[in-house]
């Protein structure tokens, strides 16, 4: 695979050549938690799926600095590669990799000792508190593995490669599959509480996907641009990474803190109830970040063409978005309020009417606004893109905090968890308008003429 220059060709070719593969990562990348509820509920049992949903919650927290991490490398490199700045670009990079070293040291630590108390905040039931503890475990120990290869595809996606990481995750999730169901019925007597073979299986896969992403970056660098020796660590550039990074760490933590209010609220109905959410919110994810995955190929789009100053692709490159995330939205609209229930039910070994019942409404209450959240989720891989992060913030918070409050006041009336599930469309027209309406406030509506 090579580089990709983002700034040259038919934006609309340009950005789905480019997307198709991200997206395909992705469905791999989720394919690690599919997986995890999949065999935790085949093959272990209904408590073993509500440990590894409720733990999932606590898991977004690394994911949500893993994916700053991502966001902030890819943008600043992206932009310096469409300048051609390639000295500084290895600089970007060095400097992304002992950042997120240090980081990973204190998100470990804070892990380990606050897991407990994190799992009893969110009303964790005692039935399945060491199961999520344990699965929480395993998943920090693993969190070098996350970080590192999360920065690794940033940095493929700023070089305008997105092919190489769809097809280590191709790989990796496929083997985690493997190694899952190995782990949970061959060799399951090595493990006490089944959730442990299925984070165990998790932790080798992503490691090794991780480890060849971080070979592979090093040998792309040697054959790229600049042959001068680059420093190691600048912290001109660092305050520029982190400039988009900590706001999409901020952004991301708080959609975590917002989840796992939700969890709670959802901990306060019974166990079938936790089943049911811990298999659709995996369904619903998919589908979620994978439009977020399509919108950090549009901010990589966005990036490279702003440090080549040609501003007039920028809204080509967005209108392509949307044509491709309406595109996968509707068959997947059309599966969710057809097939709820089976599709809840793969995930369940020895499924209770609640549980089908309750993560079957989940899917045809929230699936029909993909096409909402989708349009906003592309506008704001623009503004990431363009470093427009205070507006691409207010927007998030502007969902979140609908999606929590209307969570916490209609989970008490009548409707129930119903309630529960009613606030994520809430949250998504209102933030959508408010992200479209930065989106047509940037810059590059005043550089059309731009080339």
């Amino acid at each position: 695979m090579s580089n990709v220059d983002l700034t040259v060709g038919e934006p609309e070719r340009v950005v789905f050549r480019f997307c198709l593969p991200l997206f395909g990562s992705i469905i791999f990348q989720q394919l690690y938690n599919l997986a995890d509820s999949f065999v935790a509920g085949k093959f272990v049992s209904e408590d073993a799926l509500a440990a590894v949903g409720n733990s999932y919650e606590l898991t977004l927290i690394f994911i949500a600095f893993a994916f700053g991490c991502n966001i902030g490398c890819s943008v600043v490199s992206a932009q310096l590669y469409g300048a051609r700045r390639f000295r500084d670009l290895k600089t970007a990079v060095t400097t992304t990799l002992i950042a997120c070293g240090v980081l990973c040291l204190i998100l470990m630590s804070g892990g380990f000792l606050l897991g407990d108390r994190l799992l009893e905040m969110i009303n964790t039931p005692a039935d399945v508190f060491t199961a999520s503890k344990v699965y929480l475990d395993i998943y920090i120990l693993g969190l070098p593995f996350v970080l590192f290869y999360n920065v690794a595809t940033g940095i493929f996606s700023a070089l305008g490669d997105s092919k190489t990481p769809f097809i280590f995750l191709m790989c990796s999730s496929v083997a985690n599959i493997a190694v899952d169901i190995l782990f949970t019925t061959a060799l399951s007597p090595l493990f006490k509480y089944g959730v442990d073979g299925v984070a165990w299986a998790t932790f080798i896969c992503q490691g090794i996907s991780c480890i060849l992403a971080l070979i592979f970056v090093r040998k792309r660098f040697r054959m790229t641009g600049s042959v001068e020796k680059a420093p190691v660590f600048s912290f001109e550039i660092f305050k520029k990474i982190a400039g988009i990074a900590v706001p999409t760490i901020l952004q991301q933590s708080f959609i975590s803190v917002g989840n796992i209010v939700i969890q709670s609220f959802i901990n306060t109905f019974d166990t079938g109830v936790m089943a049911g959410y811990a298999a659709a919110v995996k369904l619903n994810n998919l589908v979620i970040t994978s439009f977020t995955t399509i919108g950090n190929g549009i901010s990589s789009f966005t990036a490279q063409n702003l440090g080549a100053q040609k501003h007039s692709r920028i809204p080509d490159g967005f209108r392509a978005g949307i044509t491709l995330v309406w595109t996968i939205s509707l068959p997947i609209v059309a599966l969710y309020l057809l097939l709820g229930r089976p599709l809840v039910g793969i995930f369940l070994k020895e499924p209770s009417e609640i549980a089908l019942k309750s993560g079957a409404e989940y899917l045809r209450v929230l699936s029909p606004f993909y096409f909402v959240v989708s349009a906003k989720l592309i506008a704001d891989g623009v503004l990431r893109g363009a470093a427009m992060m205070k507006k691409f913030m207010a927007s998030t918070f502007t969902d979140l905090l609908l999606r929590v409050l209307i969570a916490g006041i209609l989970s008490k009336t009548a409707l129930g968890y119903l309630g529960i599930w009613l606030a994520w469309p809430i949250g998504w027209v209102i933030a959508t308008g408010i992200s479209l309406a930065f989106y047509r406030s940037g810059k590059w509506k005043a550089r059309r003429d731009d080339t």
